[in-house]
């Protein structure tokens, strides 16, 4: 059986049972006190085991993990205490992502793969918004159009607002001030950058479950930036973590996971999410052990996550917590009573007074027990302490081959190019409409007659009509006085030849 080591007491090695390693953990402890080294540790134990690892480097130190320790300060120290000799020193294959590309592989994701509930999230919007969003969500797959990033989304939203009375009586009310709402919540998570975030290439997990060397591939997503917009970087881990659920087949247990991943700063996950949320995470985090993904939390409180989903964490490592106020001391008893008791170890006092590297300690067993609580001295990474720079991070993840393929954006036909589409199809149908309407109306009006009609109409003593215009008045009455000149001077003319005949 495989099993990872984690820490030691004495001569005794603490390790994270191969089977038990997809039934998730917990790293906590405060600032300072040596959770980042914990994750490193198992996060290097888990890819020597050829198992892909996944995690968030929120303060920017985790890079080094490419290159191998240099067995100097405490870390060789405690290498020589262990006896652990220079081959416990060893890089390991890294893949970098951001969001923003700027520091590694350009990660995106769609909104419909976001889907509604977690873009709600991400907008922080009321019931009645989400239920608007849902519409516009079920109007896109009804009409098979895409909604792929903002101006999509953007585009659905006007397109629903301009066609409120049609949607209103097939899915439910259309409110212009939940449209707005949601216009304007757009607005700030373009500000925040979300923009970078919704489009395609979309990531595809599998690109994150490599193996390289017989070595897990170590994918760190760099959170530096990301961190300024929480619920951004809470919208996109919950995402991931439910698409991995819905794509992987169901396993059941394995000797070893086929994924892990750690969350770093996991209290975001949680602020100020729904219920429905909190409940839909629980689950996921409880049955996704079956697709052979474990899932492990880091944070300063194990009371920053919700009881149900601290239920599901058998593997622990608590490091320090400092009691200055009534909560930090809460904080320190619930941590204390979620250990199985060791006669050998007063875990209250223990909690304040861990050093740096020193942990409280608790794996579960073959069997699924968590074995009692042990106050331990966590490994020394293998890896470098020291981040890469900014250049030669650069240089890294420029040469990935995943690069090629998501450095670009690509603007794809979808929901903002249908409905262009559909405008101007209307629109020419309109303008069609129109010129009919016109070529109509001109077959069916009356030729209004002309200043020479009006003239040869006075002329040859036609009939005079009404609402003939000015110019034809004018015209037909000097036609008429010609014609009556004319007509006299026949007449006189006519009337002399008589005369002349009777004499």
């Amino acid at each position: 059986m495989n099993t990872f080591p984690i820490a030691r007491v004495g001569e005794q090695v603490l390790e994270i049972q191969g089977s038990m390693a997809n039934r998730h953990g917990l790293i906590a402890g405060a600032t300072g006190t040596g959770k980042t080294v914990t994750l490193r540790r198992m996060a290097e134990a888990f890819s020597n085991a050829g198992i892909p690892v996944f995690m968030s480097d929120v303060k920017g130190d985790l890079s080094g993990v490419v290159n191998s320790g240099d067995g100097q300060g405490k870390v060789g120290e405690r290498i020589n205490d262990f006896g652990l000799g220079e081959a416990w020193l060893s890089g390991f294959p890294v893949r970098f992502w951001d969001m923003f590309g700027e520091s590694g592989i350009p990660l995106r994701v769609t909104i419909s793969a976001m889907g509604p509930m977690l873009l709600s999230r991400l907008m922080n919007l009321n019931d009645t918004q989400e239920g608007l969003v849902n519409l516009v969500f079920k109007v896109a797959d009804d009409n098979g159009w895409h909604l792929i990033d903002l101006k999509d989304l953007r585009g659905m939203l006007k397109h629903v607002a301009d066609n409120a009375a049609e949607y209103r009586t097939k899915y439910g009310n259309v409110s212009a001030a939940s449209v707005g709402a949601i216009q304007r919540q757009l607005l700030t998570l373009e500000n925040e950058g979300a923009e970078n975030l919704f489009g395609e290439p979309a990531l595809n997990l599998e690109d994150w479950m490599q193996t390289e060397g017989g070595k897990g591939v170590v994918n760190i997503l760099n959170s530096e930036k990301l961190m300024r917009s929480p619920r951004m970087y809470s919208a996109f881990l919950l995402w991931m973590l439910a698409d991995l659920f819905e794509t992987l087949p169901e396993v059941g247990d394995l000797e070893q996971p086929k994924f892990v991943m750690f969350f770093d700063e996991a209290h975001l996950l949680f602020d100020n999410a729904a219920t429905a949320l909190v409940s839909q995470i629980e689950q996921v985090v409880r049955l996704i052990r079956s697709k052979g993904v474990g899932v492990y939390f880091v944070t300063q409180n194990p009371l920053d996550l919700p009881d149900t989903i601290l239920g599901q964490l058998g593997n622990r490592v608590q490091h320090a917590l400092r009691a200055f106020t009534p909560r930090d001391q809460k904080a320190v008893k619930a941590a204390a009573e979620t250990f199985r008791t060791n006669p050998s170890v007063n875990v209250v006092e223990a909690i304040a007074e861990l050093g740096v590297g020193e942990a409280l300690v608790s794996f579960l067993d073959e069997k699924g027990m968590p074995v009692p609580v042990e106050r331990a001295l966590v490994l020394p990474p293998q890896s470098s302490l020291t981040p890469l720079s900014d250049t030669e991070r650069n240089e890294y993840y420029q040469k990935d081959i995943l690069y090629r393929h998501y450095k670009d954006m690509v603007d794809n036909h979808s929901a903002f190019e249908a409905l262009a589409e559909l405008a101007a199809t209307e629109q020419a149908a309109q303008a069609n409409q129109q010129q009919e309407q016109k070529n109509t109306a001109q077959k069916e009006t009356p030729k209004e007659p002309s200043v020479a009609d009006g003239f040869l109409g006075g002329l040859m003593g036609g009939r005079k009509k009404s609402n003939q215009g000015v110019g034809y008045n004018v015209a037909d009455n000097l036609g008429s006085q010609i014609n009556r000149q004319v007509t006299n001077a026949i007449s006189r003319s006519v009337m002399g030849v008589i005369k002349n005949l009777f004499k």
